[in-house]
């Protein structure tokens, strides 16, 4: 059975890495940068201003399969809102456990093993961005390019309740609107005015009409303000919009559908600005993602039990890059995104023995072809 130092992870969990500090986002990079080291991994740096930096590890290559492991360095909560880590017999608690510093920290340990089996590594990178739990939005681009050089993908966000892996996950796409409408005094000049808040009221019942929850299809109007007060018509309002999707025609018809609605409700008076747009494509089963399961299957000696899930995750973007992609690599886990987040303990060992097979049947069955140990720094 593999031996977990979760003392070494407590010291991850420990550095505070919110997505908006940059600061410690950094720090806990330099975490990673330390431990990964001694494996014989070179570094890029994507460096960024306002966001952690992006991190690219990477390994000599040769010829035959080229795997990226992916995750990322913030979670969702800002500094002293939730800091501590403790554990018990059978869990681990603390912000990030699963999601997803023990997911990398799985990884981390996989290519431990791997490399005191099988010696130097090859063929195996590792990126960590900085930006997952605010949209990627940066580091969308930047996945996408890299995730083009690669066979095959391996995503650490938590594993499932039974160690499923992820095969499919809605697609998302926010908006902000914003509408403009003409104020008037309700009482003198009412017939004057343009109700801005009116029009939202019938886009917030044209948008959420589209949702079909048959198709696992959401509109979800989730926040929404306006006006100036009682007596005044509403020259501004505002609405923040989600569609969840779970395949490509329902992304285009929804898409497509609140566009159109917007281009109605503007015939009444008011204009409409739309911020926002696709925040990451659908990740759907394909006949390649079914191959590197098969593959997998004859590896460990039993299948993988897998499952489909509505949240979204970096795994979306590689799949849509066209790269053979399975996620939740990580422990299994619950309560993330909240004070409870935690991982069991023993979920660890088994990722970490299953992930150390894979890598070894993959990457280390031929010749030696180039190297380059150089550090790289990337500031744009």
């Amino acid at each position: 059975m593999t031996q977990i130092n979760f003392d070494e992870l407590a010291s991850l969990i420990r550095c505070n890495s919110h997505s908006k500090n940059k600061v410690n986002v950094d720090l806990h990079g330099e975490q990673m940068i330390e431990l990964l080291g001694p494996l014989g991994f070179s570094l890029t740096r994507y460096q960024r201003e306002h966001i952690g930096d992006h991190l690219l590890f990477h390994t000599p290559k040769k010829t035959g399969r080229k795997v990226l492991l992916l995750g990322h360095l913030d979670t969702v909560f800002p500094d002293g809102t939730f800091n501590e880590f403790h554990q018990d017999d059978e869990w681990v608690y603390g912000p990030g456990v699963c999601d997803m510093k023990g997911g990398n920290f799985v990884a981390l340990n996989a290519l431990r093993q791997l490399r005191q089996q099988c010696g130097p590594l090859y063929n195996i990178d590792f990126l960590l961005v900085s930006d997952e739990e605010i949209g990627s939005d940066d580091s969308k681009a930047l996945t996408t390019e890299l995730a083009t050089h690669y066979d095959a993908c391996l995503v650490f966000e938590a594993a499932g309740k039974n160690h499923e892996v992820v095969v499919a996950r809605k697609g998302i796409a926010t908006f902000d609107i914003c509408i403009t409408g003409k104020a008037a005094h309700a009482g003198n000049h009412y017939s004057e005015g343009i109700d801005a808040n009116f029009a939202l009221a019938n886009l917030l019942l044209e948008m959420t009409s589209l949702s079909d929850l048959k198709r696992g299809s959401t509109v979800n109007v989730g926040k929404i303000s306006g006006g100036l007060g009682a007596n005044t018509i509403s020259p501004k309002a505002n609405m923040l919009v989600e569609a969840r999707f779970t395949s490509k025609t329902e992304q285009q018809r929804l898409l497509k559908g609140i566009e159109n609605i917007c281009l109605a409700v503007e015939i009444t008076g008011v204009e409409i600005a739309i911020n926002g747009g696709l925040q990451r494509g659908v990740m759907v089963p394909n006949d390649e993602q079914q191959y590197l399961l098969e593959q997998i299957s004859k590896i460990l000696g039993s299948p993988l039990a897998v499952e489909h899930r509505g949240g979204v995750s970096d795994a979306n973007t590689v799949s849509a890059a066209g790269t053979a992609t399975l996620d939740g690599f990580g422990p299994y886990g619950d309560g993330d995104h909240t004070i409870h987040e935690r991982a069991l303990k023993s979920s660890f060992a088994l990722r970490i023995e299953q992930v150390s097979k894979i890598l070894s049947a993959w990457c280390f069955n031929t010749p030696f072809e180039s190297i380059n140990t150089s550090e790289q720094v990337v500031t744009s």
